[in-house]
């Protein structure tokens, strides 16, 4: 098991690869450009560079974890794309019911085909499950999101790149925003993050302030988290009026219903 950088999970399991582009937020994909690495690397799980794959030999992973570990699941691809098969999906489920111990987190943009699948597959309590919503026009997701039976749900607003004003949190667990990174990355505003976290406060949900993407986005330019020797250091820091909001869900205070 390797230890993950990002912020919110503790390591990740990729039983697929790859993906296609599907809305504004995927255009710098930072899982494309990994792929590209790995490729070039020699690593066989990416031999096909970012086209979808399916990876049967990975799907045993988690038994062999003993301690109870956050793990993203698909974190170089997206489990609803429509290219993976159904049954596939539902070992990935089986999985991930048969270890309880295990917290799975699952992110996706494909809301229309998880909210069809959703019926088929076995939602534990062990599975918070998460759409990405990069602006006000893929806000659909989130309804999608709270019509399936998942425990947790979440919303990942990373990379925010416009305002989302149509928010709804009413039957949500979780909220991640951050800014995209990378030599083209598109700006993240303030007034967009406000108006996310105060609707989370409006409805008591945990907000998660992940990074500004680039330091010419953040306007304190005296951010600690700027820096690489800062414990909460992050690609352009990641305080937000002077706090850091590394929030999580509490599933045994939840009391939405969906």
């Amino acid at each position: 098991m390797v230890k993950s950088n990002i912020e919110w999970t503790e390591t990740t399991w990729n039983p697929t690869t790859g993906c296609t582009k599907i809305s504004t937020g995927c255009l710098y994909c930072y899982a494309e450009i990994m792929s590209k690495r790995l490729k070039a690397m020699g690593s066989n799980k990416y031999k096909d560079g970012f086209k979808i794959a399916v990876h049967p030999d990975v799907l045993n992973e988690p038994y062999k974890w003993k301690k109870p570990t956050v793990v993203f699941v698909d974190s170089m691809s997206d489990l609803f794309h429509n290219d993976i098969p159904v049954e596939f999906i539902k070992g990935v489920f089986e999985v991930m019911n048969n270890t309880p111990q295990h917290t799975y987190q699952v992110l996706t943009k494909r809301s229309e085909r998880l909210l069809q699948l959703s019926p088929l597959l076995n939602w534990t309590s062990n599975i918070w499950m998460g759409v990405s919503v990069e602006n006000e026009h893929v806000s659909e997701r989130i309804a999608h999101l709270t019509k399936t039976p998942a425990f947790i749900k979440f919303v990942s607003c990373e990379p925010l790149i416009g305002p989302i004003y149509s928010l709804q949190l009413n039957l949500i667990d979780w909220v991640i925003v951050g800014g995209e990174s990378g030599h083209k990355a598109r700006e993240i505003k303030q007034e967009w993050i406000d108006y996310i976290y105060n609707k989370c406060q409006a409805h008591n949900v945990p907000f998660f302030f992940k990074q500004w993407g680039k330091k010419k986005f953040n306007l304190n330019t005296n951010d600690p988290t700027i820096l690489k020797g800062n414990k909460y250091y992050a690609k352009g820091g990641c305080e937000l009026d002077g706090q850091i909001f590394h929030e999580m869900p509490r599933p045994e205070y939840r009391t939405k219903t969906g």
